[in-house]
C-alpha cells in the first residue's frame, strides 16, 4: 500500500492543472470543493478520505479550500459546498453538492472508476 499522501492531496491555483486537470489522464479524480466553515464538508470531507485510503489509488482525492482558491470555484461555476467534481482524462464528467451517504459516495466512485477505465 502507498502513503495515504499520495492518494489525498490539497491543491491551490497554482498547482491545479498539473495535480488534476494533467494527473487526471492517469487516474480519476474526486476534487473536493470545500470550506473550512462548513457543516457538510467536515462530514463529507473525511468519508471521502476514508474512502480514498480504502481503494488504494484507485482515485486520487484532491481538496481544495475555497476561501483560499475562489478561482477553482468560480472556473468550475460552484454554486454551493460542499462540491464534489469528477475528473477523468482532463475532463469534468460529473459532479454532486452536500453531503451524500456512504453508499451514494461509493456508487459515484465506482463510476467515475469505471468511465476512467473505459475510455
Amino acid at each position: 500500500m502507498q502513503p495515504a499522501k499520495t492518494f489525498i492531496f490539497d491543491v491551490e491555483e497554482s498547482n491545479f492543472d498539473k495535480l488534476v486537470t494533467e494527473q487526471s489522464h492517469e487516474l480519476p479524480i474526486l476534487l473536493d470543493i470545500g470550506a473550512e466553515w462548513c457543516a457538510p464538508c467536515k462530514i463529507l470531507t473525511p468519508m471521502l478520505e476514508r474512502l480514498a485510503l480504502e481503494y488504494e489509488g484507485k482515485f486520487l482525492l484532491a481538496k481544495v479550500d475555497a476561501d483560499e482558491n475562489m478561482r477553482i470555484a468560480g472556473r468550475h461555476k460552484v454554486r454551493g459546498f460542499p462540491t464534489i467534481i469528477a475528473y477523468s482524462r482532463g475532463q469534468e464528467t460529473d459532479r454532486f453538492h452536500s453531503a451524500q451517504p456512504d453508499s451514494f459516495l461509493r456508487n459515484f466512485i465506482k463510476k467515475l472508476i469505471e468511465h476512467h477505465q473505459a475510455s
